[in-house]
């Protein structure tokens, strides 16, 4: 059965759908959803590719930017590091790597748990790490652990555009039917907890407008918030903020991506195309703090990676190189990640604590640019 099918087979049964629905089973419907049928396309050659892709410095920076996270939580002999959404694991690869070669008592500390609803990527990362699996140092699992984790940090990176939301208009709330063989769109009245989230966090469309209510990232965050008993999330994605909505902008950003190419709709290929939708920082951070979280910085990438970086000025993206080619190349490599005209910009940091003094919290090298 395609998956076409058995989403038209839902709509029989139970009558057009939610949006947020359709989106779900599109992407993690457990064997034919576009996370467990097309694990392959990740990276430059596939559909899309994430910082870790360009270039192994993204999880250096990184691993110095955990490295002063466990010092100022005062270097406990055991550190849970949580990945949320690890893909291949390239970013998991990278940090656990280069912590071993520079940062040793840390790397000892930790324990990196890789969450990932997919089977077919659970099989990837079990390639990618497999020497951190064999020694313990790295496990994975399917989903977040039930007991509160302390001391941790928590990492997303391009996980929270990736969950389902629900689409309003000004028509209401978008239901996804199917008549002869085609799906189709329809309106029912916006339900209390999307007006809510509207009135609080976004914006009502106006004619002609369609926005996003993103409860489910909601729901996450601060379920993910209320298990954490002391530590720091950060989370990395593209989006906005409620004032960047009331000025006009990010109206309307659900995105389906196939081959690193805006697909012309959401309904085609399902199952086969990547959908995203980009992340409300404002609903997010207010989830956060409902979960016990303090929101210390949001930030760009730019400004993150920069405020890292500094210090060394980047020794971490060329200390293995030699020739000036080699050289030349990780300098291109280091500015897509950190320029506007790449991903720099694009991308925002949202950095947050719990049972930290916020005070120190701020002097991480991260924060160091922040606004």
């Amino acid at each position: 059965m395609r998956l076409r099918q058995r989403i038209e087979e839902e709509i029989r049964r139970r009558g057009p759908i939610p949006f947020s629905r359709y989106m779900e089973m599109c992407l993690y419907d457990p064997e034919l959803g576009y996370y467990a049928a097309h694990a392959q396309q990740f990276g430059k050659a596939g559909d899309f590719y994430t910082s870790s892709d360009v270039h192994a410095v993204f999880g250096r920076l990184l691993a110095r930017q955990f490295n002063e996270i466990w010092l100022a939580l005062g270097s406990p002999s055991v550190l849970r590091m949580v990945e949320l959404g690890p893909g291949r694991g390239l970013f998991a690869q990278d940090v656990l790597d280069w912590s071993e070669k520079k940062f040793v008592d840390f790397f000892q500390a930790v324990s990196y748990a890789l969450v990932e609803a997919s089977p077919a990527l659970r099989g990837r990362l079990e390639e990618t790490l497999q020497r951190h699996i064999e020694t313990g140092r790295a496990t994975i699992l399917e989903k977040l652990p039930a007991e509160p984790t302390t001391p941790a940090i928590i990492f997303a990176n391009e996980f929270f555009d990736a969950l389902p939301v629900e689409v309003v208009s000004h028509r209401g709330e978008l239901r996804v039917g199917c008549e002869q063989g085609r799906f189709t769109e329809g309106f029912v009245p916006t339900s209390v907890a999307a007006l809510d989230y509207l009135d609080r966090y976004s914006v009502h469309p106006e004619a002609g407008e369609r926005v996003e209510a993103a409860l489910a990232a909601q729901e996450y965050m601060r379920n993910l918030a209320e298990r954490l008993g002391c530590g720091f999330v950060i989370a990395l994605d593209y989006g906005y903020t409620r004032d960047e909505q009331l000025a006009g902008r990010h109206r309307g950003t659900v995105t389906a991506v196939r081959r690193h190419t805006i697909s012309a709709s959401p309904y085609e290929a399902p199952g086969e195309q990547d959908i995203t939708a980009h992340v409300n920082f404002t609903a997010l951070q207010s989830a956060a703090r409902d979960g016990g979280l303090e929101p210390l910085a949001l930030l760009t990438q730019a400004q993150f990676l920069m405020g890292i970086g500094e210090a060394n000025q980047f020794a971490d993206a060329f200390e293995e190189t030699r020739l000036p080619q080699e050289q030349a190349k990780v300098a291109l490599q280091l500015k897509h990640l950190v320029t506007p005209a790449g991903m720099g910009e694009s991308f925002h940091v949202l950095v947050m604590s719990k049972g930290v003094d916020a005070g120190s919290a701020r002097l991480l090298s991260g924060l160091k640019f922040a606004r």
